[in-house]
């Protein structure tokens, strides 16, 4: 959930750029409620069960985040073929498809689903629409493990709209029988011009019940594009397999940065980029722990760019609870099934079904 916020910053590009060196700190940005919920389900089952705990396919796409688990002794795995009969696995946030959960089944795996219930939510459209015969257009990026597992709930009547451009190309049985749905971590300005093309050839499309495009993933882009046009650069901390993250640094250059690059943590900043620099833009991806942020602001700061300025766009305060295979067995042992949050975000009893 967001609440809207004061307008922290004048409208007025001209306005924001100032003579001094700066850092404008874009809020909201990091851990999404999903991400959140993910990573403390296999910290959680680590402390529970203890090492190894497998994970199908990195939890959340962060470089950082998998290795700090991996430690911890945590194991990686790309399918459940390569997990030992009989022992625990988790589903990534991005969600799996049905043959997955099946194969799974088939070698007795102890399962914890670790998909974000916001997945889940367009999980359950696919299957709703297929149902009722709809031919669904899954605007995304073939080969994300979210659409993998998307299009694994319906594959014989879903297609992948890659880009605006494949709008062009899509063919489908009936053209008064079709939807659109989407992954929940794209550009929402290039999702809705996919959505335009694609109403242009098929005017009886249907938009799904309500946004597939993440809470989160928004407010990320809408708080990126309210500090671009002060930037001269512009700084998306986040791993190169995170499409939001990636999607934050087109979005910048858009908005009006002069310039705009990823990075998986401070080391990799070049320093040419802030020469000739006066104002300098920081966010981070949605699977991104503040950490990181704070080592980039912190090497931004030996640079001269000490001056540190929140442009906050929203307040997010959602939190889901952790799955419920997790939470009975913590339960039952008497254990306390949340951490603690000592940003006092509400947690919610929110569960995929």
């Amino acid at each position: 959930m967001t609440h809207a916020a004061p307008d922290p910053v004048d409208a007025h590009a001209d306005d924001l750029r100032a003579t001094r060196k700066r850092v404008l700190l874009a809020a909201p940005r990091g851990y999404c409620a999903g991400v959140d919920r993910a990573v403390v389900a296999v910290e959680k089952a680590l402390e529970h069960y203890g090492a190894p705990v497998y994970v199908r396919k990195e939890i959340v796409h962060n470089r950082h985040v998998v290795d700090t688990l991996a430690a911890r002794g945590a194991v990686f795995v790309d399918e459940t073929d390569q997990v030992p009969e009989g022992a625990r696995v988790v589903f990534s946030a991005h969600g799996v498809s049905p043959a997955v959960k099946a194969s799974a089944a088939a070698r007795n795996l102890q399962t914890i689903d670790a998909t974000c219930p916001l997945v889940t939510k367009v999980h359950k459209e696919a299957v709703r629409f297929a149902a009722d015969d709809f031919d669904i257009l899954l605007i995304g990026h073939d080969g994300h493990e979210e659409v993998e597992g998307t299009q694994g709930h319906a594959p014989e009547h879903i297609q992948v709209v890659n880009s605006p451009d494949d709008a062009d190309h899509v063919e489908v049985r009936d053209p008064e029988r079709v939807m659109w749905i989407s992954q929940t971590t794209l550009s929402v300005d290039e999702t809705m011009e996919t959505v335009r093309r694609l109403r242009e050839r098929f005017p009886h499309l249907q938009d799904p019940p309500s946004d597939d495009i993440c809470y989160a993933t928004q407010n990320r882009q809408v708080a990126v594009k309210k500090l671009a046009p002060a930037c001269d650069v512009v700084i998306t901390v986040g791993s190169a397999n995170s499409s939001n993250s990636v999607r934050l640094v087109e979005v910048a250059l858009d908005a009006g940065a002069r310039s705009s690059y990823r990075v998986d943590k401070a080391a990799e900043i070049d320093p040419a980029w802030l020469e000739g620099a006066t104002t300098v833009g920081v966010t981070s991806g949605a699977s991104v722990p503040e950490i990181l942020v704070a080592d980039v602001l912190a090497l931004l700061a030996v640079h001269g760019f000490a001056d540190v300025e929140e442009v906050r766009t929203a307040t997010e305060d959602l939190m889901f609870s952790l799955p419920r295979e997790l939470r009975a067995d913590l339960k039952a042992a008497g254990a306390p099934a949340d951490r603690p949050r000592p940003d006092g975000r509400r947690r919610l009893d929110v569960q995929p079904v």
